[in-house]
């Protein structure tokens, strides 16, 4: 059964999706319930045109403090320092740098300006962030997500210059185990992810790590770190 929402921001218990993970439709990108979706482990996820789709998958891929596989090759070129790392000083272009990525296999974006909307507002509020991976004072990959309690919640990342989302994405690990953050969030396993280090484990067993993270405090932004 897919649930329809109303403009109150709840949702229905995630274990209620359809097989392919698919919860409820409608409602709106609000703070208030973009940030109850994912206390729930539920996000949002739909093109351009059509309505907005909430998912709560059977599987889901993590990452658990020093899970990240960072290749020798890239460590080299890291530690000669071709990029500069920042935190939170270009978050709408990074979601614009996602938005306008090309993908294989995949047409258009599902970051629609709706969408954008939506996650600027959440990181005016201080619970969305962005790892920026700067070449000679210009923007050349990053990645951007949701913070709350212990947990990060990654949304979307790109590169218009090779390894630029590689070095954003070591920098916001070693920010998050540093911080003692107890997972990354990834959504749905693909081969990218597994590539990075990412494991697959099911729905219970994430929203079992996800009730211990948010007994945490969430640490709000910007983080600028």
């Amino acid at each position: 059964m897919i649930f329809s929402l109303d403009a109150r921001p709840i949702f229905p218990p995630p274990h209620l999706s359809e097989p392919d993970g698919l919860l409820a439709v409608g409602g709106d990108l609000r703070v208030t319930r973009l940030l109850e979706a994912y206390r729930c482990g539920i996000f949002p996820w739909y093109s351009a045109g059509d309505p907005i789709l909430w998912w709560s998958p059977l599987s889901r891929a993590v990452f658990l403090p020093g899970d990240e596989r960072i290749p020798t090759r890239l460590k080299r070129r890291l530690r000669n320092a071709p990029f500069e790392i920042r935190v939170d000083t270009a978050f709408a272009a990074v979601v614009k740098g996602c938005a306008s990525a090309k993908r294989s296999g995949v047409p258009g974006t599902w970051i629609s300006g709706e969408m954008a909307h939506g996650y600027v507002a959440l990181f005016e509020a201080g619970y969305a962030h962005s790892f920026e991976a700067w070449l000679e004072d210009r923007l050349v990959g990053g990645l951007y997500g949701v913070s709350l309690g212990a947990a990060f919640f990654g949304e979307s990342m790109f590169s218009c210059v090779g390894d630029a989302s590689k070095a954003a994405f070591a920098a916001l690990c070693a920010w998050c185990w540093n911080q003692g953050f107890q997972f990354i969030d990834g959504q749905l396993p693909n081969e990218n992810l597994a590539r990075l280090g990412a494991r697959v484990i099911g729905r219970e067993a994430f929203l079992g790590y996800l009730e211990q993270a948010l007994e945490r405090t969430t640490l709000m932004g910007p983080w600028m770190a």
